[in-house]
């Protein structure tokens, strides 16, 4: 089978793209440091350990795998977070991901698909938003995604990367058939927490629904939903 190599394929989104890829025939390699993600996720392919940051570690994954293509979901992501550390987030996520595209340079992989953010568009000033919606990130995190996507786009202009960058909204929702799903050290998504709080989960104690004075009935906010499957 064809390698596609898998950064972050231990986490939420890439555990469930490595399925969908084995799935339609690939071998999913799943490139992840487990800071965050999670070795019980990784289920359609191997395991290789490491941080994008890593060049001499990325050379040697290129090389013994020789994949045909990239999926990067490798990615710190919690907005507040970001907004504490934005250093952390700019070397993982910019410094990282230009990492990346420099290994795949030296082994002349050209495929890439970009895991980025609807964050990048910021508080856009009309709705629906279309990929022609200025992108003005308000935090550190949409801020580390546009840059991601500002450096491969660059790469890709000359010719060197055949790059495609997805900016979904919120992922939600687990694998139908129960082999995976969300599983956050602290959960920060919304329905999870939701489900904890109302099953009766004794580490979550509290629910709160943030946010009173959106332009909403209620004054909370309206949030778009994807499910992780179709994504």
């Amino acid at each position: 089978m064809k390698a596609i190599l898998v950064t972050g394929g231990a986490g939420y989104i890439g555990s469930h793209a490595c399925k969908a890829l084995a799935r339609a025939g690939y071998l999913p390699v799943t490139y992840d440091n487990l800071e965050r993600g999670h070795e019980w996720a990784v289920q359609w392919g191997p395991l290789e350990v490491g941080d994008i940051r890593d060049a001499p570690r990325l050379d040697e994954v290129f090389a013994k795998h020789k994949p045909v293509a990239v999926m990067h979901f490798a990615a710190l992501a919690l907005v507040e977070e970001s907004v504490q550390q934005p250093e952390l987030y700019a070397d993982n996520n910019v410094r990282g991901t230009q990492t990346l595209v420099d290994a795949m340079l030296r082994t002349g992989v050209r495929k890439l698909v970009f895991s980025s953010s609807c964050a990048t568009y910021g508080i856009p000033g009309r709705q629906p938003i279309n990929e022609s919606t200025p992108q003005k990130p308000v935090n550190p995190y949409g801020h580390s995604k546009l840059q991601a996507e500002r450096i491969l786009a660059a790469t890709g202009s000359r010719g060197a990367l055949d790059v495609i960058a997805l900016r979904y909204f919120n992922a939600a929702g687990a694998d139908p058939d129960g082999d995976i799903g969300e599983c956050h050290e602290p959960e920060t998504h919304l329905i999870p927490r939701l489900i904890a709080y109302a099953s009766g989960d004794p580490a979550a104690q509290e629910f709160t629904i943030r946010g009173i004075d959106y332009p909403t009935p209620d004054g909370t906010c309206v949030r778009d939903y994807a499910h992780v499957s179709d994504i």
